[in-house]
């Protein structure tokens, strides 16, 4: 007799089918605890050093960094320079290591690292970001 494991596996599957569904049980598939993908916020922002719109790094994607991925400035200016800024356990606020960060209007790229705005967030982190020109401006911020 010839060994043919492609039939073997063919039958066992076969069989676990029909007492699947002969018992009515029905084999659930795992979940996967995998993160997310990057999850992107719109953010209207504040005057320099002030806060506008407030969100929290999310909890369960996969980036850890909160990166400049479109920019729109609401006054005359075709550009600004933003910043992203977090919040401490105290209430108080700070600008992340990058500072204000030159963008003209429109999308940029998540792997530019020209616009990451705050590097190694932790999940739930409160958030906001500056423009240095007044605020009122609309950005979305890949977290």
């Amino acid at each position: 007799m010839l060994n043919r494991p492609g039939i073997n596996r063919t039958f066992a599957a076969g069989a676990l089918a029909l007492v699947t569904a002969a018992t009515g049980v029905a084999l659930a598939p795992v979940a996967s605890a995998a993160p997310q993908a990057c999850v992107a916020s719109s953010v209207t922002t504040g005057a320099r050093d002030s806060v506008g719109t407030v969100r929290n790094k999310s909890a369960s994607s996969s980036c850890g960094d909160l990166n400049l991925t479109y920019s729109y400035n609401s006054t005359s200016a075709i550009y600004d320079f933003y910043a992203g800024r977090l919040r401490r356990s105290n209430g108080t606020w700070f600008t992340c290591a990058a500072g204000y960060v030159y963008a003209q209007d429109g999308y940029h790229s998540i792997d530019d690292d020209d616009f990451w705005l705050c590097t190694d967030v932790g999940d739930n982190t409160p958030f906001t970001v500056a423009s240095w020109y007044g605020g009122g401006d609309t950005v979305t911020i890949t977290h």
